[in-house]
C-alpha cells in the first residue's frame, strides 16, 4: 500500500495543537528510501466510540484498531472502503473498523464484560490478551465493478502491531514497521474523560527493487533442526526501523506535539518531507435504503420473525441510529434478483 502523490514540504515546524488532531499525514524520508503515514486522532475517536458504553480496555483496543485502519485505508488511491475485522476467542471477540476513502471512519466492538472484569489491571492493558487467538481480516472493497481483495492473518496472542507486520510480510511482501498508541485524557473538575490515538507506519520502498529481500515464511512442519532461511536487511531500512522504534507512546498521543514536529524529530537528519494532510471524520454510512436492502436479502421466514407489534426496527451497531418499518413494507418486498439476471 503506497501513499498518494501530493504537495510536499520539509517538516521543520509544528502546527498549532488545534489543527494537529484528526488528520493523517503522508511523509517520505529520501535518505532512507522510506515512506509512510502518521495519524493523530482526538475528537474523531471519541465520536466513533460515543454510541456505546465501552469499558476503558475496550476503548483502548478499539482506538488502536481505528488508528491502524486509518493508516492503511487512507492509502487507497480511489474511492473505496477498507475494512479491518477480527474474530477471536478473547474477551473482545469481535472488532470491526470500516474506513470509507478518503476520510470517513466508523467502528464497533463486541466483548464479554464478565471475562473483562476477571482480568487484572495489567492484563486489561494487554491488547494481545484481550484479543486472544483467531484471525484478522483486512478487506479492500472498491465497488461492484471490482473484485474485493482480502488478506487474512492469524492472531496468536499478539496485538495489532504484530498482526500488521505479519500481514505485510505475508500478503504484500513490503518491509513495514507500525507503531500504535492510545491514551485516556482525564480532564479536571470532574469533566468526562476523552480518548486520543496515534499511529505511524513506515515502509521501505527503494527505487531499486532488488534491495528488498523479504525473509521467507517459516517452513512450518519442516523437521526439527532445519536451518531457517535468513536475509540480510538493507542498511537504510535497518536505520529507519531503529528510528521508528524510538517513538514513545506519549509522543504519538501528545496534543501539544504536531505530526510534523514528531516526524522532524525522527528523520530530519535524513531529509524528511511531509505531504498534504487529510482530515478524518467519524461518519456512519448507514441509511434507511441500505437497511431495507439488507432486510430484503433475508428469507420470508426470517423477516416475519423480526416483526414486533406490527413493526420491524433495526438499530445500526456502528452509530446507534434506529430505523423503523411497517411490517408490510418489509415482508411484502421482493428480494433482489440474482446477479446476472
Amino acid at each position: 500500500m503506497t501513499s498518494k502523490s501530493q504537495t510536499s514540504s520539509p517538516a521543520t515546524a509544528p502546527l498549532a495543537p488545534d489543527i494537529a488532531d484528526d488528520r493523517v499525514t503522508p511523509f517520505h524520508v529520501d535518505g532512507l528510501d522510506t515512506r509512510g503515514r502518521i495519524v493523530r486522532l482526538g475528537a474523531t475517536l471519541d465520536a466513533v466510540m460515543a454510541h456505546h458504553d465501552y469499558p476503558a480496555p475496550v476503548k483502548r483496543l478499539l482506538g488502536e484498531a481505528v488508528a491502524l485502519t486509518v493508516l492503511l485505508g487512507s492509502t487507497l488511491k480511489i474511492t473505496g472502503r477498507f475494512i479491518l475485522q477480527t474474530r477471536t476467542d478473547g474477551p473482545v471477540d469481535f472488532l470491526v473498523v470500516d474506513f470509507t476513502a478518503p476520510h470517513d471512519v466508523r467502528a464497533y466492538a463486541r466483548f464479554d464484560s464478565g471475562r473483562l472484569d476477571a482480568l487484572s489491571d495489567v492484563e486489561r492493558r494487554d491488547s494481545g490478551l484481550l484479543l486472544g487467538r483467531g484471525h484478522l481480516a483486512m478487506t479492500i472493497d472498491q465497488g461492484l465493478s471490482v473484485n474485493r481483495y482480502q488478506g487474512v492473518v492469524a492472531l496468536e496472542g499478539g496485538g495489532l502491531e504484530e498482526a500488521a507486520h505479519q500481514y505485510f510480510t505475508q500478503s504484500e511482501q513490503i518491509p513495514t514497521r507500525v507503531r500504535l498508541a492510545v491514551a485516556e485524557e482525564v480532564h479536571p473538575g470532574g469533566a468526562a474523560s476523552s480518548w486520543r490515538a496515534g499511529g505511524l507506519m513506515a515502509q521501505f520502498l527503494p527505487t531499486e527493487g532488488g534491495r528488498i529481500r523479504p525473509v521467507d515464511l517459516h517452513p512450518g512442519d519442516a523437521p526439527e533442526g532445519t536451518e531457517l532461511p535468513m536475509a540480510d536487511e538493507d542498511d537504510a531500512w535497518m536505520e529507519a526501523q531503529s528510528l521508528v522504534g524510538t517513538i514513545e507512546d506519549l509522543e504519538l498521543v501528545d496534543a501539544e506535539l504536531s505530526s510534523e514536529r514528531l516526524l522532524y524529530r525522527l528523520f530530519h537528519e535524513r531529509g524528511v518531507r511531509v505531504f498534504d494532510s487529510e482530515h478524518i471524520d467519524a461518519r456512519c454510512s448507514c441509511s434507511r435504503d441500505r437497511v431495507m436492502e439488507v432486510l430484503t436479502n433475508f428469507s420470508q421466514e426470517q423477516r416475519e420473525s423480526l416483526v414486533e407489534d406490527g413493526r420491524i426496527t433495526v438499530t445500526c451497531e456502528f452509530c446507534g441510529r434506529s430505523y423503523g418499518f411497517k411490517a408490510e413494507e418489509v415482508i411484502n418486498e421482493e428480494p433482489p434478483a440474482p446477479s446476472g439476471e
